[in-house]
């Protein structure tokens, strides 16, 4: 097991160079000028000249590259163009929305869609598999811009004043105001080291900081504001996992070593779940995998529709304001995110299919 987790983590690494690599050279691609975009259309040449020779935009794309990387070796991404603020100081107040978002999202996507593909796949034939299917297949045609507006309209607009209603933006409604868990618990903090910076990202990572501090008016308010904008997100994913467990589940279902479990007098729940789940889990599980990187992507859009900010409209605003460096480091630390939950999804194989580590 050790041989084969260093094995794929060797693999990760030319995966991450690369992905350094190409945005990289993307966010250099996107049209238009840096200088007219922060400094706006009036500015001078020489004052524009002023401002590439100042951000290191005059170099050969290269040298700037081989400076970008030592920087990000060190864990330096460098310094927002728009806001004069270090990237990473940027990313750790952005980051923690995204997160809530995408854990809260694959999580109704699991718990929904792997259970919804199980009980189609149990009943196939019947109305119950109609209605699941034509569900998931509703579900992965919606796009999350029109669903993210209609939840708005449904529960911030039409049951406004019913006890349904739900916030249609933001993380808090005006008024709540959490307070960070280093804080109440008196933790010395130095704010200029790495301890207060892993702090803040804990802080800001709502829904965990009041459990930690036992703020339950903050934990609710947090929660409402999270349900329209993981709706939203997790409808496509879900519909994927129940389209693809149902598709698993029955091809295990037919084979010889279920039929024998059951011509022992198992449980129906005993074969589904002890003898035929486990051996369906292999697709499902990549699957899942690769439906966080759909979560990652349509963060952007989810993001700005219900005005959050996380690393999406982060992202957004950024490439609009050719901000290189806050586009290379969010975009290269939401790669680095799907890189590592890939890793983890491939070492869980090796878990559910012990011939895997063999190979």
């Amino acid at each position: 097991m050790i041989q084969y987790t260093i094995r794929r983590i060797l693999m990760a690494i030319p995966v991450i160079l690369a992905i350094l690599m190409i945005t990289f050279a993307l966010a250099r691609a996107i049209p238009g000028d840096p200088c007219k975009s922060i400094l706006g259309e009036k500015a001078t040449a020489e004052t524009c000249e002023k401002f590439i020779i100042r951000q290191g935009l005059d170099k050969p794309v290269v040298e700037q590259f081989i400076i970008y990387m030592k920087n990000v070796a060190q864990g330096d991404f460098g310094t927002s163009i728009r806001f004069g603020r270090p990237v990473l100081q940027i990313l750790i107040e952005r980051l923690p929305t995204t997160i809530e978002l995408a854990i809260a999202s694959m999580t109704i996507a699991i718990f929904v869609g792997i259970p919804a593909g199980i009980l189609s796949a149990v009943n196939r034939n019947t109305g119950i598999d109609t209605a699941t299917m034509i569900g998931a297949n509703i579900g992965v045609s919606l796009p999350v811009f029109f669903l993210g507006l209609v939840l708005i309209y449904i529960f911030a607009v039409l049951l406004k004043d019913t006890p349904f209603a739900l916030p249609p933006s933001g993380r808090l409604s005006p008024g709540v105001s959490p307070v960070p868990f280093y804080v109440v618990y008196n933790l010395p903090v130095d704010e200029e080291s790495g301890r207060f910076l892993f702090y803040t990202f804990i802080s800001k990572l709502y829904i965990l900081n009041s459990i930690i501090t036992g703020d339950w008016k903050v934990l609710g308010d947090a929660s409402k504001h999270l349900i329209l904008p993981a709706l939203a997100l997790s409808t496509i994913p879900l519909a994927i996992l129940a389209r693809m467990t149902r598709s698993s589940m029955l091809e295990v279902l037919g084979l010889d070593y279920v039929r024998t479990a059951r011509a022992k007098g198992l449980s129906s729940r005993k074969v589904v779940y002890k003898h035929a789940l486990r051996n369906a889990m292999l697709p499902i599980v990549t699957i899942a995998g690769l439906q966080l990187a759909a979560i990652l992507g349509g963060a952007v859009l989810t993001e700005t529709i219900f005005g959050l900010a996380g690393v999406g409209l982060s992202v957004y605003e950024a490439i609009t304001s050719r901000d290189f460096p806050i586009i290379q480091g969010f975009v290269v630390v939401i790669a680095l995110i799907y890189v590592t939950f890939n890793l983890i999804v491939d070492l869980s194989y090796a878990i559910l299919d012990p011939r895997i580590r063999l190979d």
